[in-house]
């Protein structure tokens, strides 16, 4: 069963944003990021419920090689998975309460 995604705009400003940061500290550095959140992101298409459920309905994975986390939502349904916010690890999840749409 594969599932579509549904990435929210403040999700993909999130991506630009960490990718542009990342390229001014180091060459490169925001392709990778970049290349390593596309790789995650994708891999919620075959196996989305394979991340634990961290809030109530939000899923997270890790970034690998990044302190990031994907924030989505699955409609089993609809077969369709929401990203909605990519935080750092640091940061307070109460940030996407105001982006989430569940």
């Amino acid at each position: 069963m594969k599932f579509k995604l549904k990435i929210e705009q403040n999700a993909l400003q999130d991506i630009q944003g960490i990718t542009d940061w990342y390229t001014i500290q180091l060459q490169n550095l925001g392709s990778r990021f970049q290349k390593q959140a596309k790789f995650t992101i994708n891999s919620l298409k075959t196996n989305p419920h394979n991340y634990a459920v961290r809030y109530t309905e939000v899923h997270c994975v890790g970034i690998k090689k990044f302190p990031f986390l994907v924030h989505y939502t699955i409609d089993d349904e609809a077969l369709i998975v929401s990203i909605f916010a990519i935080l750092h690890t640091s940061r307070n999840p109460k940030i996407w309460e105001m982006r989430k749409n569940i």
